[in-house]
């Protein structure tokens, strides 16, 4: 049986990273931290028989995606379907900024931010409609083979719940992702996927033993209303 193996890979964190700001749209490069994690996951896959890179257009995925194809020696492939969710006119503004300045938009996203769509950006269901052909074309292309493929963290979530089945509306609550990290997604066929790995990190560690933090602000209100500081992309 021949089996495509995606390894599928959120960018490094970057410059706002830390600042937690919506910047799905918004062109930020990697930090030095960020680099430095990809290049400890580059290590990581530098065995694997590589087919192909790909990535998302944006400047941090397109960096990571060549620090990464540097050990196969694999030219980086954009694909605009792997980009970012936009944000619209909530990008590079605070989660509680969003709060003040709509309240009644900030309500919505929170009620299903799979249908909704702030002013000017996207809903998951768009993102997931561009997002999803874009890599079943790379699955059909690459039969049988290892393929890098580096997103962001809303992107992801959402194609691993069309992929898996999970309920849409439910993916920041459900899913996380932290800052470059691996997954890995069989394909039997382009229909059929097996979630192998999830948002793993251990490349972080040199003992290759890191453990993942408790689930807190990094997902939604539902976890931590409390807090609710989460820019579900950065």
């Amino acid at each position: 049986m021949s089996i495509t193996r995606i390894f599928l890979i959120r960018h490094g964190a970057t410059m706002l990273t830390a600042e937690d700001r919506f910047a799905g749209a918004t062109d930020v490069e990697l930090s030095d931290e960020g680099r430095g994690q990809v290049r400890r996951l580059a290590e990581r896959l530098s065995l694997i028989p590589v087919d192909a890179v790909y990535a998302s257009p944006l400047g941090r995925t397109i960096e990571t995606a060549r620090i990464l194809a540097a050990p196969h020696g694999k030219e980086v492939q954009a694909r605009d379907g792997l980009k970012e969710i936009s944000h619209g006119h909530w990008e590079q503004m605070t989660r509680k900024e969003v709060e003040l300045a709509y309240p009644g938009e900030a309500a919505a996203w929170e009620r299903d931010p799979f249908s909704f769509a702030p002013e000017g950006g996207e809903s998951g269901l768009a993102v997931t409609a561009r997002a999803l052909p874009a890599l079943l074309e790379i699955v059909r292309r690459h039969e049988g083979k290892p393929v890098i493929v580096v997103s962001h963290k809303a992107t992801i979530r959402l194609l691993l719940s069309s992929l898996l089945g999970f309920d849409p509306r439910r993916y920041r609550d459900n899913l996380d992702q932290d800052p470059a990290a691996l997954n890995i997604v069989d394909f039997k066929d382009p229909v059929r996927a097996r979630l192998m790995l999830f948002n793993d990190s251990s490349h972080y560690s040199e003992s290759g033993l890191a453990i993942p933090a408790a689930a807190g602000a990094c997902l939604s209100k539902w976890w931590t209303p409390e807090i609710g500081s989460e820019a579900s992309a950065r």
